[in-house]
């Protein structure tokens, strides 16, 4: 099941797609989709009808860096011992079509980096892996954009990776995907520039999730990044970015010299 955030008339909804409608849900529904499937109500909206948001506000984003054996070979890393987390703000977050402000003021690098995203369902703390699946709404795509000049003299990445607009997300969670083995990957202006599948991760997602949980509870909406494949690289104003992942779709965001309006 496909879920959306949306913006129709003004107003913004949480729903789901079904035969390439949209359909409404109250919030509480939304995140317990795994337990009571919702029921289509009216006819539903086109596609043309609403504006597709990014999925979720999270309250947090937590991000993994060098989660990928090839990512790290890129750099001529060591494969870490356990999972390398930092956080994004919820502020960072923009959805399907929405731009990516390039901050000039401050770098002359920005990076694009296509990932595999969960988003939870339940509040989960002190979780085990085999038990992780329980607290998983579904998938999405999102480009943990990065100010790669800044990260690399700073040795805290929350300036290089908080930017507003540098978490796109979206364009929908998908609550059946198994996040085993997906092909992940990222187009710059119509070429691809990262391909791999999510079973050259170090560490996978449902051991991720418990790691987090041992340090942080994670609430309904937060969304845990699981880091990027090898390929990452510079973007421009005026490029078009995709991120494509297997069983999910893709997502796609502009950048942008000057601030643009979001979709919030």
């Amino acid at each position: 099941m496909k879920l959306v955030r949306f913006l129709r008339e003004g107003k913004k909804a949480y729903g789901f797609i079904e035969d390439g409608r949209v359909y409404g849900l109250d919030a509480g529904a939304f995140f317990r989709v795994a337990v009571d499937k919702p029921e289509k109500k009216g006819k539903g909206f086109g596609k043309d009808e609403v504006k597709l948001l990014a999925p979720v506000i999270p309250s947090k984003i937590i991000a993994l860096g060098l989660n990928y054996r090839a990512h790290a070979a890129e750099f001529n890393l060591s494969v870490p011992d356990e999972p390398l987390i930092f956080l994004k703000p919820s502020t960072s977050v923009i959805g399907p079509g929405d731009e990516v402000i390039y901050p000039s003021h401050m770098s002359h690098r920005v990076d694009y980096e296509g990932e595999l995203a969960v988003v939870m369902a339940g509040h989960a703390k002190d979780i085990s892996a085999l038990e992780a699946h329980k607290y998983i709404l579904g998938y999405t795509c999102l480009n943990d954009v990065t100010a790669r000049d800044i990260q690399g003299r700073e040795s805290q990445w929350t300036r290089a990776k908080g930017f507003d607009t540098f978490s796109p997300l979206g364009p929908w969670i998908e609550t059946t995907l198994d996040p085993a083995d997906v092909r992940v990957e990222t187009l710059l202006n119509g070429e691809a520039r990262q391909d791999s599948r999510t079973s050259d991760m170090i560490f996978n997602v449902f051991e991720i999730i418990s790691f987090v949980s041992k340090i942080m509870t994670l609430l309904p909406g937060d969304v845990v990044a699981t880091g990027t494949p090898p390929g990452v690289g510079k973007m421009k104003p005026g490029d078009v970015v995709e991120v494509r992942i297997e069983g999910l779709g893709g997502l796609e965001n502009t950048i942008s010299a000057v601030p643009g309006k979001t979709g919030g």
